[in-house]
């Protein structure tokens, strides 16, 4: 249990990191330059072998925790993290992003502005080379039925670095699924989902660097990501049956319209072969059709309801 005293940490950042060396080292420069100072930053290096050791040795803080082994990836890294910490919220900073100074001073006003908050989802600004995008989900707290619509539909911004939660509850799900290599933070979010709902704060305070060794940007594999992550929520299919056959059509109309035409064909057989997905092509048209329709809707209403803006 995290501990409970006048100089304990208020809460805990967990950041994973492979072969990142320059980067986690701006990223934890960040954490250190908080107007908040009561808080743990633990790295967990998942066998890095570019020196991440040695360059964070060098960074002399007792707030800075290093932990070095191989974690079989980031999910299992970060839920080395979450077993370590010690304070009674926990956040998350990949290690290619950075926070903003008043980042964890923020976010700890929300969850001492409600003790029952269990999930923070924050705003931040995308950084793609030259370009910068605002990504601001508007003040809302989403029940758990309404959390779980904008996430099937995509209607909110999400990321890793965006989530914030209570460690105990982070605990009670089991942190995060080391099967899911993409989608990850979707995933923890729809289980979230499950407990109760999460607010969405309008407040900037971190950055997104797009790294060109991300998972997350790659355009080959998201059909066979989405498929494992209907495979272990398979309820969407159930729930919103046009949703699953849009989300891989949208993707091969995209990469065919830009000319990957191997990278389109590999998603459909991906799809085709997949014993969560499995459509058909009259299937991912009606889905395409219906599917985005659908989505546009929820869209149109989270705007209404919320001002937000589709992800």
């Amino acid at each position: 249990m995290p501990a409970a005293s006048d100089t304990a940490p208020l809460i805990t950042v967990i950041t994973p990191t492979h072969n990142r060396r320059s980067q986690v080292v701006r990223a934890v420069e960040s954490v250190l330059a908080q107007t908040l100072t009561r808080f743990e930053h633990i790295v967990v290096d998942d066998g890095s072998t570019d020196g991440t050791a040695a360059a964070l040795a060098e960074i002399r803080d007792p707030r800075l925790i290093y932990v070095g082994a191989k974690w079989r990836g980031a999910n299992a890294a970060r839920n080395a993290g979450i077993e370590r910490a010690r304070a009674p919220i926990v956040t998350f900073l990949d290690s290619d992003d950075v926070y903003l100074p008043d980042r964890l001073e923020r976010t700890l006003a929300h969850f001492g502005k409600d003790p029952s908050l269990e999930v923070l989802i924050s705003s931040f600004v995308s950084v793609k080379g030259s370009r910068s995008t605002k990504c601001i989900n508007r003040q809302a707290f989403l029940d758990k039925s309404t959390l779980q619509r904008a996430l099937v539909s995509q209607t909110i911004f999400i990321a890793g670095s965006a989530i914030t939660a209570r460690h105990e509850s982070l605990m009670a799900i089991g942190g995060y699924d080391s099967d899911i290599t993409r989608m990850q933070d979707r995933e923890i979010l729809l289980r979230f989902a499950r407990r109760g709902g999460a607010l969405l704060s309008e407040d900037i305070d971190w950055k997104k660097y797009n790294s060109e060794n991300s998972i997350s940007g790659r355009r080959d594999g998201y059909v066979e990501a989405y498929a494992n992550l209907i495979g272990k929520h398979p309820y969407i299919a159930d729930r919103y049956p046009d949703v699953p056959p849009y989300m891989i059509a949208r993707q091969i109309i995209a990469d065919t319209l830009k000319g990957r035409l191997p990278q389109a064909f590999s998603g459909y057989l991906a799809n085709r072969s997949s014993k969560a997905l499995g459509y058909s092509l009259p299937q991912l048209l009606r889905g395409y059709v219906v599917g985005r329709r659908w989505r546009r809707d929820c869209y149109d209403e989270f705007r209404a309801k919320y001002g937000a803006r589709a992800a």
